[in-house]
């Protein structure tokens, strides 16, 4: 670790020195802050001088001209805003507004928490009950829940949760009358219609199969997704999230971010994916890139689905679960159409941002994207797969041959870590979140949290990212410790990598002479402390474009 030295105001930066008076200008002295350098190198900085949304100077000793007001920061750490590189925004509001079944013990503390949350809130959802959270594997018997307890408690009012993947829902009777399934309706392509030892639709539904039931619920209107974006931004914010990229959004939110972006009603940073599965995908295509004058909003990517997760055993692998051995998961896209979505999305000069889990879904987008940059080699740069979460230990090195970036969400390993054995056995997990794996061999990893399917604190994606722990700390030295990450690696992941991984290094991502100022404010130096305390870390202050947001 180097301390930065004072870097000099840029020409422009003088000249607004001249006119103070006309410009927004924060000098912060006594500072404890840390930062990366474009190269990567971890710097220490005691001095930052901010005018407008844009760093002036930074360093140790900056030498100011004299009647610039300073704001003695009393040793207060300051960081880069954290950029989480994979969440869903609107799925976080929703989450936030909606029942969590976050931590439930059990189906029947399920439905006893859904009922409460009818109780107080007082009104539905355009009439149906949704929510999301629940984990079957963290109740005792680790089975899947059914229509009849949902029945019983709610007989006449259609219910609709998912599961903590999002890979997976939990209907009633009712929902499943509205959607016109029963016991004669087909399982769709790369979903599943789950029947009990009876035969009966049990009420599971498995990745596309609950399109079924959702294409039935009312549509949220602008209102609705306008209060969902803000109580969403307004949560990240609080938690130091400066910047998230929007992993799949339809027309109508695209239109949406635009329409705030254009009206600077935007709180963070916005790098939306579009929705490879929108009707209008191609148009949206056609359209090219979206980019708002000061930074707030990027649309340049498109997010594709290749299979399910692992929870719900949809990851698509290239042998069968080690704890289901007729199952061997679910292509949410045909094989056969992997050509054409990938060809259409990377020749239109698009990201195309492949969701992957299972191994078999990772080989196949890799041999899918070396195909399409044959043909058009003018687009071969930054392009991702989401999640990247079990893979052939042979596959792994084809990222870096290919350019393909890895985003990563470092909670989903100490998540995972309680099932995934049972899940793939001993032998694949060598190939399974493999986060120094892929740092070794010179791959940039982007790493987010997956929220809401996570929980969006950044702090608790570096703690499990350096120590592969949960909560708890445990298991004690870590699951499968060999795959961690030093902490300068993981804070890098969630700022600078990141940054890479939307084309946005040049703006954010580290605290430079030029660059956008977001920072954060925390309560305690996670460089100096025990790893294990890193979870606990609380942000006092958020700036987002050199304006305190939190």
């Amino acid at each position: 670790m180097r301390f930065l030295p004072a870097v000099k105001l840029s020409a422009l930066a003088s000249l607004l020195l001249c006119f103070q008076a006309l410009s927004s200008a924060h000098y912060f002295t006594n500072v404890n802050g840390y930062t990366l350098n474009s190269k990567g190198d971890l710097l220490r900085f005691s001095e930052i001088y901010i005018v407008d949304d844009r760093i002036s100077a930074i360093g140790n000793d900056l030498k100011l001209d004299e009647g610039i007001d300073a704001i003695d920061m009393q040793q207060a750490v300051m960081l880069p805003g954290i950029i989480d590189a994979h969440g869903h925004i609107l799925g976080l509001g929703e989450n936030l507004i909606q029942v969590d079944l976050r931590g439930t013990k059990s189906e029947a503390d399920a439905v006893a928490r859904i009922k409460a949350h009818v109780s107080s809130k007082g009104e539905l959802d355009n009439g149906w009950i949704i929510g999301r959270g629940w984990n079957q594997v963290l109740w005792p018997e680790q089975k899947f829940p059914s229509k009849e307890s949902l029945d019983r408690a709610f007989p006449d009012t259609p219910v609709m949760l998912s599961r903590v993947d999002g890979h997976a829902d939990w209907v009633n009777s009712a929902a499943l009358k509205l959607a016109g399934i029963d016991i004669n309706t087909p399982s769709p392509a790369g979903g599943e219609i789950v029947k009990d030892e009876q035969g009966q639709v049990s009420g599971l539904l498995i990745d596309n199969a609950s399109y079924l039931v959702t294409s039935v619920i009312p549509p949220a209107n602008t209102e609705d997704l306008i209060a969902r974006l803000n109580i969403a931004s307004e949560h990240l914010l609080t938690l130091g999230i400066t910047s998230a990229h929007d992993a799949g959004i339809s027309e109508q939110v695209k239109e949406l971010y635009t329409k705030q972006a254009e009206e600077q009603a935007l709180a963070l940073r916005i790098y939306a994916m579009l929705s490879a599965s929108d009707p209008n995908i191609e148009d949206m295509l056609k359209a090219g890139h979206v980019a708002d004058d000061h930074g707030f909003l990027s649309i340049r990517s498109v997010k594709a689905y290749g299979d399910g997760a692992l929870g719900s055993r949809g990851a698509a692998l290239l042998a069968p679960y080690s704890d289901d051995p007729h199952n061997s998961g679910l292509l949410v896209t045909p094989e056969e159409n992997l050509p054409m979505l990938f060809n259409t999305v990377i020749g239109a000069n698009f990201q195309l941002n492949f969701h992957a889990i299972g191994d078999r879904a990772n080989r196949l987008a890799l041999k899918q994207f070396a195909r399409s940059f044959e043909t058009f080699e003018q687009n071969t740069q930054r392009h991702r797969i989401e999640h990247a979460q079990v893979i052939a230990v042979d596959d792994i090195p084809l990222f870096k041959e290919y350019g393909i970036i890895p985003s990563m969400q470092p909670t989903h390993a100490t998540s995972d870590m309680n099932m995934a054995e049972d899940r793939i056995g001993k032998a694949r997990l060598k190939g399974a979140y493999a986060w120094q794996t892929f740092l070794e061999q010179g791959s940039p990893i982007a790493f987010g949290s997956d929220f809401p399917v996570e929980l969006a604190n950044p702090f608790h994606g570096l703690h499990a990212a350096v120590t592969r722990q949960n909560a708890n700390n445990q298991p004690e030295g870590g699951w499968i410790q060999a795959e961690s990450v030093t902490l300068k690696q993981a804070f890098r992941g969630f700022t600078l990598d990141a940054a890479y991984a939307a084309f946005q290094e040049n703006m954010i991502g580290s605290l430079e002479v030029g660059k956008k100022a977001d920072f954060i404010i925390v309560d305690r130096d996670i460089f100096a402390i025990d790893p294990s305390s890193i979870r606990d870390t609380k942000v006092e202050q958020t700036w987002v474009n050199g304006k305190r947001m939190y």
